[in-house]
């Protein structure tokens, strides 16, 4: 019964509310883990109260590395729609785990590379190796569209509307949308498609726009060790999603407005989108604390700093 019932929950999840592949996934693991706790004191996930929940937490903390803030608020929110299903499907009347607050996650704001960096970045990766094209055309989409790192290995050719210079991009929940390709990343997709992507194909005749070695589709796994490496090589800490958040803060600081750039990202929430201005707000405090004669180092002399 617990196994069909998680079951429904997951069609549930991701039918009816259209959730990520990767947030279904989570939810699921940690239903799935709080149900085993459950079993063996004899009793349902479904039918467990706040307390119980509580002693679940406890026991989490306890058994293995403690909780951390996000992974608690993460796993609080899967227990609350769980029961909110539970609901639906008239199994209870209430939801315990409403009844216990989430922990105040820290704030923490996205890392952004300059746009030199970003140039530095996409400049030096050796198109001469093999995959070294695909690299430049994958990393200057990413960049140029704002994609996350799913929307950019989903990709097939018959996304790609380069006469047009768009690509229709699948975000969270399926949700389709179109987003216009920058001129330089059009030429480099341009020059992956003519010269390289024809060599990796070999004699595969897939759809995926972006292939490894053998011919299949760029897996995540993959896209993120070669991002890696490049950005090693010439110094840089960053993520493959560094380039979006790059992209979002580059837009905003170039005069963008809020609302198109939250069409862009995909975002549903405007909300989520305002974190961008917050990085902003971040670089105009550092320039203020760099700059401004009240704010200069402590026995530093007003004018050593030749760009007031």
């Amino acid at each position: 019964m617990a196994d069909e019932l998680l079951e429904r929950y997951r069609d549930h999840l991701r039918i009816e509310l259209r959730l990520s592949a990767q947030t279904v996934t989570t939810y699921l693991r940690e239903c799935e883990a709080a149900a085993a706790f459950a079993e063996r004191s004899g009793r349902r996930l479904a039918d467990l109260d706040s307390g119980a929940i509580v002693d679940y937490l406890v026991q989490r903390d306890a058994d293995g590395v403690p909780l951390e803030q996000r992974t608690l608020a993460k796993l609080l929110s899967a227990l609350r729609s769980f029961y909110q299903f539970c609901i639906l499907e008239r199994l209870r009347t209430d939801n315990p785990a409403k009844r216990i607050g989430s922990p105040r996650v820290p704030h923490r704001l996205p890392g952004v590379l300059s746009v030199d960096q970003v140039d530095r970045l996409l400049g030096t990766i050796d198109t001469s190796r093999r995959g070294g094209v695909r690299d430049v055309a994958l990393f200057e989409l990413i960049y140029s569209c704002g994609l996350r790192i799913s929307e950019a290995v989903g990709l097939d050719l018959g996304d790609l509307f380069l006469d047009e210079a768009l690509v229709r991009v699948r975000g969270k929940g399926d949700k389709q949308r179109l987003v216009p390709v920058g001129e330089t990343a059009a030429a480099r997709l341009c020059e992956y498609l003519t010269h390289e992507r024809p060599h990796l194909a070999g004699d595969h005749s897939g759809d995926a726009l972006f292939l490894n070695r053998r011919g299949a589709r760029l897996s995540r796994k993959g896209m993120w060790k070669r991002f890696h490496e490049h950005a090693a090589a010439i110094g840089i800490e960053a993520k493959v999603h560094t380039l979006r958040h790059s992209f979002a803060t580059h837009l905003l600081q170039g005069g963008a407005d809020l609302r198109s750039v939250q069409e862009l990202l995909g975002h549903a929430d405007i909300g989520t989108t305002q974190i961008y201005t917050h990085v902003d707000r971040e670089q105009m405090r550092a320039y203020h604390r760099r700059y401004h004669p009240r704010t200069v180092a402590a026995g530093e002399p007003q004018g050593a700093r030749g760009d007031r």
